[in-house]
């Protein structure tokens, strides 16, 4: 195309080609942060889940880039016309993306086994069109930038300069503002609006230099908001949506009169708490870690430091007994709110820090008869709280013949967490169990293990406890755990290599 014929309509400002394009990286990676959130409720929050969102978006980027560059080949009024067209479709399917995981998310994770496999079907159903969409108009908004400059070098450097300023002011505004005070599905619905104003200046450039009707792209412009607003109307997943988990508390109560409730952080069960038996522990690992610590500490009062809140089950259970100073370290406040405000915990029980574990225990100079670390959920572990580094820091801050305690849930054919994170433990404790509770497994299925570390063995060979039923748990023999080890060849987890995403995930 010669140069005439482009400048024939006269060129769209450079100012504004560089304000396009900074507000379209910045939208798409508002999206691509937020397909996060939306994905956690499903699938969890892992290594597993941004890998594939991630891989997913880049490629929608791609191929949108390969169509922009086509289109970025016609004049300038039908590349306009085409590229609003594509902010169309970007509003559009990202206005629809709500409903399209929440129509899938059951049919995908029930008829596929292999979660890498699950997650990276979720992420293109919802969030392939989007990026796809979002990745045309950069080759057009370049070309026209370049083609009637006197200096196209400053003119294409400023067109890629916005692109990353954008994706950068997208991302933080997503992570410290949108998700907190918008909600994913506010989020959203403000990005399909965002996709519909570009549209709609892409087009009036485009009449500008000699498109004409405009019904059709403005009958587009007023579906995608519908659907925005559709999904603005439809019901959110999460109770509460903080700065780290989708939280969503559901009432179990048998009877209406005697509550008993649920929390969930994104989608998995993190505790069930009942508002008139605070000593009972309704789910497995909690009640055998509140029982193993009661059996360690016998009779005598005790300091304990438990890492991750939750419903603050166990807090609930010690402030009965006036014998317990509990620290519990929740690094989201939203989740120490809620279970105030729907798991009647009272916060003057316990001295509560408001950051991650880790930290807490770096900087607290207390020592503690029981730690407790609850920082397994299903393939989302936090990788920095089962190395041995952490486990260093630790047993730093126990006391003389204090333990240390965590859950780990593992495949019962598979036990490769489990392994690993006993032989770290050995790298840094005298003694290390394995305790589970004494009930058949599936043989595929998952088990619920706590494994306690520490100076001295346990007494006891088992403990006897009352959860929603009474139950029986017992230590492992120690040749056993030698024996899987061995077998294994379990690995020693570091700060600088802890593959648990790997280990956990099944993949046959």
């Amino acid at each position: 195309m010669n140069q005439s014929a482009s400048q024939s309509h006269g060129s769209p400002p450079l100012a504004l080609l560089v304000t396009l394009q900074a507000t379209v990286s910045a939208a798409s990676l508002v999206v691509e942060i937020v397909a996060g959130r939306m994905l956690a409720p499903y699938v969890g929050m892992s290594l597993y889940t941004w890998t594939s969102i991630i891989a997913v978006v880049l490629a929608g980027f791609s191929a949108g880039h390969w169509a922009g560059g086509r289109i970025a080949e016609r004049p300038d009024a039908t590349a306009l016309r085409l590229t609003g067209w594509s902010m169309a479709g970007a509003a559009l399917t990202t206005g629809v993306a709500i409903f399209l995981l929440r129509w899938t998310a059951g049919p995908v994770l029930s008829s596929l086994s292999a979660p890498i496999l699950s997650i990276t079907l979720l992420s293109a159903i919802a969030f392939f069109l989007p990026s796809f969409f979002a990745g045309v108009p950069a080759p057009v908004l370049a070309r026209i930038s370049v083609d009637t400059r006197e200096r196209p070098g400053r003119a294409l450097g400023a067109i890629f300069a916005a692109g990353a300023l954008g994706a950068i002011a997208g991302t933080l505004l997503t992570g410290f503002l949108f998700i907190s005070w918008l909600g994913t599905i506010g989020t959203l619905t403000a990005i399909t609006a965002t996709y519909v104003a570009i549209g709609a200046v892409l087009f009036a450039l485009a009449r500008k230099t000699g498109a004409a009707d405009l019904a059709p792209p403005a009958a587009a412009m007023v579906a995608a908001l519908a659907v925005g607003a559709a999904g603005l109307a439809a019901e959110n997943p999460c109770t509460v949506e903080s700065r780290y988990y989708c939280i969503r508390v559901v009432d179990i109560s048998a009877d209406p009169q005697k509550p008993v409730k649920l929390m969930a952080l994104d989608h998995l069960v993190h505790g069930v708490s009942a508002r008139d038996v605070p000593h009972v522990m309704f789910t497995q690992h909690a009640a055998l870690m509140e029982e193993l610590s009661r059996t360690r500490m016998g009779e005598r009062p005790f300091d304990a430091f438990l890492i991750g809140g939750g419903t603050y089950s166990i807090p609930r259970a010690w402030a009965l007994l006036d014998q317990v100073n509990v620290t519990v370290a929740e690094i989201d406040p939203a989740v120490t709110e809620t279970a105030v405000e729907e798991f009647w915990f009272d916060p003057k029980t316990a001295t509560i820090l408001d950051m991650d574990a880790r930290r807490a225990l770096a900087t607290d100079r207390n020592r503690y008869d029981v730690i407790i670390g609850d920082a397994f959920t299903d393939i989302a572990v936090p990788a920095h709280l089962i190395t041995r580094e952490f486990f260093e820091t630790v047993a730093a801050r126990l006391d003389a013949d204090g333990i240390y305690l965590m859950n780990v849930i593992d495949f019962q054919d598979r036990l490769h967490a489990l392994a690993a994170i006993a032989r770290t433990l050995r790298a840094v404790f005298p003694v290390v169990e394995v305790w589970t509770e004494r009930a058949e497994a599936e043989p595929d299925g998952r088990r619920v293990f706590i494994v306690l570390a520490g100076d001295s063995p346990t007494e006891t060979e088992f403990v006897r406890g009352v959860g929603p039923e009474p139950y029986v748990a017992g230590r492992l023999p120690e040749y056993w755990l030698t024996k899987l080890l061995e077998e294994r060849n379990a690995l020693l987890l570091t700060d600088d290599y802890a593959p648990i995403d790997r280990l956990l995930g099944r993949f046959d």
